[in-house]
């Protein structure tokens, strides 16, 4: 293991994996209690979007990425909290909607789109330098928002109706959650891709929340998950020449399936 850390590639990759699960481990442990995992998944199909419209305007995909996610978890806040419509008809209309958009812009965009497969199945032995501080910078805004709105965020998150009775903003604060969800998938789509970014988001908190039900120690906890996971895939990846991305979820997936199958052994 230690003498591939002699490149570049793989030394951007690990960075790349920590980066991505610290904010899959602060942000999913909201989105798995909150029970909102399919708007997750509509948020990070509708960046597609994005993802094209850099390419058809020539500059990195990510910063484009960046605000349509956002635009698009607002889009989805808004649409479902006026009760108009229903919210996982929103989600997939959105979703619909912007891997259209992206498919259209990219084939309205000269010449060939170079890594287009990476942005949508993930490749993370590819991370560029740039895209590591663009996840960075990304992982202090996410982190200094909780900080600074931890208590509103997790009564959001436990009874959104009692919040709203105490007088929590519970439409501004919900706005602002799929805000984090929306930078989340960007700093994930490097790593996974569009495609498989829910299984990141969602898999370390649904495993970590089998032996903990305290917020703090459940955030941390899938920190540290998602780490150890994201590492052995990409190990895993790197050793069998086998696609990173798909190979990181399937070590998700089965860790997850034997901690299911474990915890159901351990007494009550």
């Amino acid at each position: 293991m230690m003498e591939i850390l002699q490149y570049e590639f793989m030394r951007n990759a690990l960075m790349a994996a920590v980066l991505a699960s610290v904010a899959c481990g602060i942000v999913g442990a909201y989105v798995v209690i909150k029970r909102i995992v399919f708007i997750s998944g509509g948020i990070s199909h509708a960046a597609f979007g994005g993802i094209g419209l850099g390419y058809l305007l020539g500059i990195n995909p990510i910063l484009t990425a960046i605000p349509f996610s956002i635009l698009s978890a607002f889009g989805i806040g808004v649409i479902s909290k006026q009760g108009r419509v229903n919210e996982d008809t929103a989600i997939g209309v959105l979703w619909a909607v912007g891997m259209a958009l992206g498919i259209l812009f990219i084939g309205l965009s000269p010449g060939y789109a170079p890594d287009l497969f990476s942005y949508l199945f993930g490749s993370i032995l590819t991370v560029p330098s740039f895209d590591l501080w663009m996840m960075l910078l990304l992982d202090v805004v996410i982190i200094l928002t909780v900080f600074l709105f931890y208590k509103e965020l997790t009564a959001l998150s436990f009874d959104e109706e009692f919040s709203e009775v105490v007088g929590i903003p519970t439409r501004s604060m919900y706005l602002l959650f799929l805000c984090l969800v929306a930078l989340s998938v960007v700093v994930l789509i490097r790593v996974v891709g569009v495609i498989l970014v829910i299984a990141l988001l969602t898999i370390p908190a649904a495993i970590s929340r089998q032996f903990t039900y305290n917020l703090r120690r459940l955030m941390i906890l899938s920190i540290f998950t998602g780490i150890i996971l994201t590492v052995v895939g990409l190990w895993l990846s790197y050793a069998l020449n086998l696609a990173s991305g798909a190979t990181i979820v399937l070590v998700l997936g089965s860790a997850f399936f034997m901690s299911s199958f474990f915890k159901g052994l351990m007494p009550t």
